[in-house]
């Protein structure tokens, strides 16, 4: 066996960005010309064209009027057939919903299991995963002869680290007919969940000014609103915030909202639980206002200001005005 497979989801005809992380954590396993790209559904032209534009060493179109809609029988029977073709070392999945409802069973189908969540990728292939909400690591090493099956987390590896490979030769794209039957398709699917048009999609934002219980009312929202207006900025929470009905639901970041990774957090007001560090510490720069200096928050920051956010927050909003 040689090689690594990494299996791409789209939604509305496009790569989700999620993959492109799980192509960042593939970088970490081999060079990019060991990297195989993998589409799959009934048209994948256009998803194949854009894979193959990442300078991955090789796309395949894994295609078959039956992989359309998606459903867990028909992704597992058409990637059992296409690993078994070819044979790879490792698969790599973005840890998404629907990777969630297949990936297990394939990995079974191999005899194999999926080692889901991954955070990190040391010394060629141990993964690090977290548990207990992220107080523990854990590093996991694969054995057997069998394919690697390893999912990343959310935010977990940038996907900006396979922009520098978009200037290569595109790559070679061939296409894999599956044998699939109908009898297989054992699932009918259901129409499409329909996300209320408020919904944030804060992981792929690029800056976040997060709000934390230091803001003390719930008036007191306008001063971190204005901030986030000024730095062109989405905003989110802490748990505490959203319980409090703040803030929605779809705007908190931790272990039970959503896991982000943009270029700036700036975190106002939060203390730093490790519920909350888990969904945002894979940042590129975290800036931190808080009045304790001791707040867990300034372990992970790249840049911290102790003080009071009702004095620092206004200040920094009209330096950024100005500045603009």
């Amino acid at each position: 066996m040689s090689g690594i497979l990494v299996i791409l989801e789209e939604r509305g005809g496009r790569i989700r960005s999620s993959s492109w992380e799980a192509l960042a954590a593939a970088l970490k396993l081999g060079p990019a010309q060991d990297i195989t790209a993998v589409v799959i559904g009934a048209q994948t032209a256009a998803l194949a064209a854009e894979a193959a534009a990442k300078g991955v060493g090789k796309v395949v179109r894994v295609e078959h009027p039956l992989l359309a809609p998606y459903t867990a029988d028909g992704y597992c029977a058409a990637l059992e057939q296409l690993l078994q073709n070819q044979g790879p070392t490792q698969v790599v999945f973005p840890h998404t919903y629907q990777v969630r409802d297949y990936a297990p069973a394939l990995a079974a189908r191999m005899g194999q299991s999926l080692i889901g969540d991954v955070v990190a990728i040391e010394d060629g292939a141990v993964f690090t995963r977290q548990l207990m909400q992220g107080r523990l690591n854990a590093n996991y090493r694969h054995s057997g002869n069998g394919p690697c099956f390893v999912s990343t987390q959310a935010g977990a590896f940038r996907a900006d680290a396979v922009d520098a490979l978009a200037g290569a030769s595109p790559a070679t794209i061939t296409t894999f007919t599956p044998n699939l039957d109908a009898s297989q398709i054992r699932t009918e699917p259901g129409e499409p969940f329909r996300e209320a048009a408020q919904t944030v999609d804060l992981g792929s934002a690029q800056r976040i000014v997060s709000v934390g219980r230091g803001i003390k009312e719930e008036q007191n929202l306008g001063l971190v609103k204005d901030l986030a207006a000024a730095l062109g900025a989405e905003l989110a929470a802490s748990r505490p915030i959203c319980d409090n009905g703040w803030l929605p639901m779809e705007r908190q970041v931790g272990s039970s909202g959503q896991t982000v990774a943009p270029k700036l957090y700036l975190a106002v007001g939060i203390s730093g639980a490790i519920q909350h560090l888990v969904g945002m510490k894979g940042s590129q720069c975290i800036v931190a206002i808080n009045k304790d200096p001791d707040a867990p928050i300034f372990e992970v920051a790249d840049y911290g200001i102790v003080g009071d956010l009702f004095e620092v927050v206004p200040a920094l909003t009209e330096t950024v005005k100005a500045a603009k």
